[in-house]
């Protein structure tokens, strides 16, 4: 089983998963999850007139990598796309294989390469005692950062624990 190892000198750790997060809707459930469930136990809280719930998405990154190949099956290109929502990564990829001018000046055919697409997502997690925390939720890692309690490492540790696409 995969275990959280603490960085020396800082208050961050980092849990590396054995294979990343097969797709975008496993990740993207994952995300929601931590958004909507709470399990690291996070509290909401009020700014000037403003109201935060107890887990934040901060910032949204899914970049969609391409290959263009010849008649001959040779690759003659690469591209990437990079967007800031779920929605905009898959309406973006069927824009990208649907955009015939761009697949002239490739000349050549483009297919998407889902396996080597890279997601991350950045959540804000409020305690009340100890301020706040950040959890970087990539396709292949989970860093958790600027905390003070362990008790947030250990329920992220318990939590990861019972996603086996998370070990």
């Amino acid at each position: 089983m995969a275990h959280f190892n603490q960085r020396p000198g800082t208050r961050s750790a980092i849990l590396r998963f054995r294979n990343p997060v097969q797709d975008i809707t496993r990740f993207d459930s994952i995300v929601q999850e931590l958004v909507l469930q709470n399990p690291l136990g996070c509290t909401s809280y009020r700014s000037v007139k403003h109201h935060h719930p107890p887990v934040e998405i901060v910032r949204e990154m899914y970049t969609a990598k391409f290959e263009y190949k010849d008649g001959a099956g040779k690759r003659i290109g690469t591209g990437s796309e990079v967007y800031n929502s779920v929605e905009g990564y898959q309406t973006g990829i069927a824009a990208v294989i649907s955009n015939m001018a761009n697949i002239a000046s490739h000349r050549g055919k483009v297919k998407h390469m889902p396996g080597a697409d890279l997601f991350s997502v950045i959540l804000k997690c409020h305690d009340p005692h100890n301020g706040f925390s950040f959890l970087s939720l990539a396709r292949n890692r989970i860093p958790l950062s600027s905390y003070t309690d362990d008790a947030i490492r250990e329920r992220l540790v318990k939590w990861t624990r019972g996603k086996p696409e998370l070990a």
